[in-house]
């Protein structure tokens, strides 16, 4: 299973980013998860590939999209408003999601990208 994120960086409070995940053909990218030092990895948003449904951590509603493109199979973060609380490595997540904690076992992950939220 191959994930490449990109499309981290340091941005404003304020500021927008959009992550990308591609995934090799054999990888099925479902969700986005976070890591912060010290702190376990945490699912903030989930893709239901069936219906399309999207789900979201409390923290990042309303101003996170989740979206993918499954001609190209890569995974979407839409995230904007960011706040410095947003400051993290992001992680796209393929045959496993779970919003908050879950068992990370079961995901396959990319390599991440680090994403800076500060003036």
């Amino acid at each position: 299973v191959q994930l490449v994120e990109s499309g981290g960086g340091l941005v404003q409070p304020g500021g927008s980013l959009r992550l990308s995940c591609a995934a090799a053909l054999d990888a099925y990218p479902i969700g986005w998860f976070r890591e912060v030092p010290g702190k376990e990895r945490e699912g903030i948003s989930c893709i239901n590939d069936s219906d399309g449904s999207a789900y979201y951590t409390d923290s990042v509603k309303g101003r996170f999209t989740i979206s993918r493109d499954n001609a190209k199979n890569t995974l979407y973060l839409q995230m904007n408003n960011l706040k410095p609380q947003d400051t993290a490595v992001y992680y796209c997540a393929a045959d496993y999601c779970a919003i908050g904690t879950g068992d990370l076992n079961k995901a396959s992950w990319g390599q991440g990208t680090q994403v800076i939220v500060s003036s």
